[in-house]
């Protein structure tokens, strides 16, 4: 699966980077910054420079991803989603798997 989250800064996304892939929750992780993110909260019109946090494990694991990310994020709600991998080069998805278990 990928899994999408923005951080507010380099530092949130480096530790929630280094705290998935130290428990082996994640494979790989790639930081897209910055990315301009305009978003209602709160009834107003926010813009904020973030980080897109683009992290590639198993369904399976998604539970833990999230507590752990919830554990440590600075936001009120992050942004968590989940999108399938439905198909792919067999090799990575082998690699995938083997740094996820």
């Amino acid at each position: 699966m990928l899994l999408l989250c923005t951080c507010p800064s380099q530092a949130s996304a480096d530790l929630i980077s280094e705290q998935l892939l130290e428990r082996r929750l994640a494979a790989c992780i790639n930081q897209l910054a910055p990315v301009r993110s305009v978003y209602r909260w709160q009834g107003k019109i926010e813009r904020a420079s973030e980080i897109q946090l683009i992290i590639k494990s198993r369904i399976s694991l998604f539970a833990d991803i999230e507590q752990r990310i919830l554990a440590l994020h600075p936001y009120e709600t992050p942004e968590l989603l989940m999108l399938p991998i439905t198909g792919g080069h067999t090799p990575y998805l082998a690699w995938l798997m083997e740094e996820t278990s």
